[in-house]
């Protein structure tokens, strides 16, 4: 395939997909019109698009770069009251006093703002971690980015400027079907040619051996740390997604077993499979919104919530993922155009 013919199928592929959003968005916005589509059903569609961000966001790190990073919620937690707090405190009142606040355009530009303002600061967060953590490996990098994740949330319950322990209230309900899901298109082109690109090839060697990586001249340290600001900045912008639809933030929203969450859905779907990781994310969050229609259980006199039990079927999930499926559904694999089109010289033959 020629350079012209490459990205020639890369804006067909950026085109159709923004063409479908459009039109999923006015389907969207007829059945929830007309009463066909529920608030509930239409809140799982909606986290099914933030936990992809979040999913493809930690794959850039964890899968591409080859780092274990256990602290992403962190940075989800850093852009979502980052946002919520710029949008309440500072351009909210600015919008009102000029009469464009309830408006299309003016929510709009709100929300915009405040997700700009969030993925400034969840990137310049992790550049604050990456740059003396990623000269670690292995487990010790996994430790410092959990202790990261740790400091951020208690960080936030001691700030009663936005809420503290009761968490944060009154945020501008703002993310709409089409503004969360144009980002994650954005997430997933992004991703995609980063994988084909000769900045990619560099995140790869990393990956499969450091020591010959920096043997051919790669700075690994300086790759891991875009690495690892480019996950932030896209959780950074999950977690203003999250606030402005939600309308409400609490810091156990972002604890350790959040990121837990995500790093399934990253080793689910398969570490470095762009693909493997929207599927694990829509799937995961669907089992996990099952499990709240679960009956309470009683063991030994203690009963047992299903938001309890959630957290063991992620155990033995990952437990039996690594005993039959170490490399995830699709390893590291991905789901394109080449495989549309070696179907179709099937079908045709």
């Amino acid at each position: 395939m020629s350079r012209r013919q490459f990205w020639l199928w890369r804006l067909i592929s950026v085109g159709a997909a923004l063409a479908a959003l459009l039109g999923a968005n006015v389907l969207i916005i007829s059945l929830r019109s007309t009463g066909w589509l529920d608030d509930y059903t239409y809140r799982v569609i909606m986290l099914c698009g933030i936990n992809i961000l979040l999913a493809v966001s930690l794959n850039l790190i964890n899968g591409i770069t080859g780092q274990f990073s256990i602290g992403h919620a962190g940075f989800q937690g850093v852009g979502a009251y980052t946002s919520a707090a710029f949008t309440v405190f500072v351009v909210s009142p600015w919008m009102r006093e000029r009469g464009l606040q309830g408006t299309p355009t003016g929510d709009s530009a709100l929300l915009i703002a405040g997700i700009i303002a969030g993925a400034v600061c969840a990137s310049l967060a992790g550049l604050f971690v990456g740059i003396p953590s990623l000269r670690l490996r292995g487990d010790y990098l996994a430790i410092a980015t959990l202790g990261f994740g740790e400091i951020i949330r208690v960080t936030i319950l001691n700030i009663e400027q936005v809420g503290g322990a009761r968490g944060f209230y009154g945020i501008p309900l703002l993310t709409t079907f089409f503004w969360l899901y144009l980002a994650v298109i954005v997430l997933l082109a992004l991703s995609r040619n980063l994988l084909v690109s000769t900045q990619g090839l560099a995140f790869l060697a990393v990956r499969d051996d450091e020591i010959a990586a920096e043997a051919v001249g790669v700075y690994s340290t300086r790759i891991k740390v875009i690495a690892f600001v480019t996950g932030a900045c896209f959780a950074g912008i999950a977690g203003a997604l999250y606030a402005h639809f939600d309308g409400y933030l609490n810091p156990d929203n972002f604890r350790l077993d959040q990121s837990i969450i995500i790093l399934t859905m990253v080793v689910l779907g398969g570490q470095g499979s762009i693909t493997g990781s929207v599927l694990s994310a829509v799937l995961l969050t669907a089992v996990l919104e099952w499990l709240r229609f679960l009956p309470t259980i009683t063991v030994g006199g203690r009963a047992f919530s299903p938001s309890e039990l959630r957290m063991v079927f992620f155990s033995l999930m990952l437990i039996l993922l690594m005993l039959w499926r170490q490399t995830g559904l699709l390893g590291r694999r991905e789901f394109g155009w080449h495989v549309v089109r070696q179907y179709w010289r099937l079908l045709r033959t």
